[in-house]
């Protein structure tokens, strides 16, 4: 019988909401990876600290049995967001309140964090694992590049099964879309407001481009749809162009959010967007454009989509630990936002469900917190279907 031991978990999550990780901090998530490594250290589970940069470890620990079989990782990213600048709160003196521990990362995803070491704990000290091998992977730099998940990939890292612990309300998530920012800028020609005829407005470009946008293409996506993620999306989220109202704007540029499903691929959704751009140009001669990923928003592996079939072992397994720990096994899902989930699948052939506690809803935010209980049922679940899945 696996014990989860609910005060060692909460004090974890404090203890790891305590340690700030957010982007900019130096040394940026040293200080909740030595609070892991600790706690591991503490129930006799050796971690390994590999640097990804400078101050800026993934930790890497595992667990075997004394019969060979196969190897699951429970897998989380260790970063932040940073705090919000309206926050009524302070977001690392981790308050309890109501049930609910208040603090950012809480949710993304430090109450994971904390179910998934407690879970192997509470496994290693039952001596519950029979066969095969668990290993906990605490990542680096998720929020941003995905660093530390594109260096455990190349170390060589392999395992049967992944479960991310990304916030899922300790649902199943079977699969999620692929993520591409882009930026597309357009070259015009200044002039003087007074003789805006000899120039060639690039914000007005970029109109004709939205419209072309709207009307054309977002139909055809709407067109596509997957059973489990729905149709692919596009988003525009930032504009920026010209220099002041007299001036006619020789530049403008805008940044755009697009989801792709299984069926479409990232040259698809490059040529699509080239294709709006190509017939933009036919209108303004002259015109000159780019299109390219936004900078920062990804190292080297490309950010497609995660699915993995219903009938999966994995995915079985996690729905007959749902059903022993919740009562339920719940309907599967998909997750809405991208994870690590789909370098381990796409980059390293490792098989992935996303599952979390904590609503994502409130991730990011400046009232970000999770209840305890769901972290506390998180553990459960995640011990559960370690011993279901090595077994099988």
């Amino acid at each position: 019988m696996i014990t989860i031991d609910r005060a060692e978990i909460c004090d974890l999550v404090r203890q790891l909401v305590q340690a700030p990780s957010y982007s900019g901090l130096p040394r940026q998530e040293e200080k909740t990876v030595a609070v892991l490594a600790d706690f591991l250290s503490a129930n006799k589970i050796e971690a390994t600290q590999i640097e990804v940069r400078p101050g800026r470890p993934n930790l890497l620990a595992a667990i075997h049995a004394s019969s060979p079989g196969k190897r699951l990782v429970f897998c989380g990213h260790t970063d932040t967001v940073p705090p919000n600048k309206m926050a009524t709160r302070y977001l690392f003196s981790a308050e309890i309140e109501d049930g609910r521990i208040f603090g950012r990362g809480t949710v993304d995803m430090k109450g994971a964090l904390a179910a998934m070491a407690g879970a192997m704990a509470a496994i290693h000290r039952s001596k519950s694992l029979r066969r095969g091998s668990l290993s906990f992977a605490a990542v680096i730099d998720e929020e941003i590049e995905s660093l530390g998940a594109e260096a455990l990939i190349r170390s060589g890292f392999k395992a049967d099964g992944a479960i991310v612990g990304e916030p899922t309300q300790n649902m199943i998530a079977i699969g999620h879309k692929g993520l591409e920012w882009l930026e597309i800028e357009f070259i015009g020609k200044a002039t003087h407001g007074g003789t805006a005829e000899r120039g060639l407005n690039a914000i007005s470009a970029a109109a004709k481009f939205i419209g072309l946008v709207e009307e054309n293409l977002l139909p055809n996506l709407r067109q596509r749809h997957h059973p489990i993620m729905g149709s692919p999306t596009l988003n525009f989220g930032t504009i920026q162009g010209g220099d002041q109202p007299s001036t006619v704007a020789a530049n403008c540029k805008i940044q755009i959010d697009r989801r792709w499903i299984p069926s479409e691929d990232v040259d698809l959704v490059f040529s699509e967007i080239e294709g709006c751009l190509v017939q933009v140009k036919l209108q303004m001669p002259g015109l000159k454009t780019s299109l390219r990923r936004v900078p920062g928003g990804m190292a080297t592996m490309i950010h497609g989509p995660l699915e993995i079939s219903e009938t999966h072992p994995l995915v079985v397994a996690a729905q007959k630990a749902r059903q022993e720990v919740c009562g339920s096994a719940g309907a599967l899902t998909a997750f809405p936002a991208w994870t690590d989930g789909a370098l381990l699948s796409r980059e390293a052939n490792i098989p992935t469900v996303v599952l979390g506690p904590g609503d994502l809803s409130l991730a990011h935010s400046a009232e970000e917190s999770i209840a305890l209980e769901e972290v506390h049922r998180a553990a459960e679940i995640y011990a559960v279907m370690a011993i279901r899945f090595l077994e099988s």
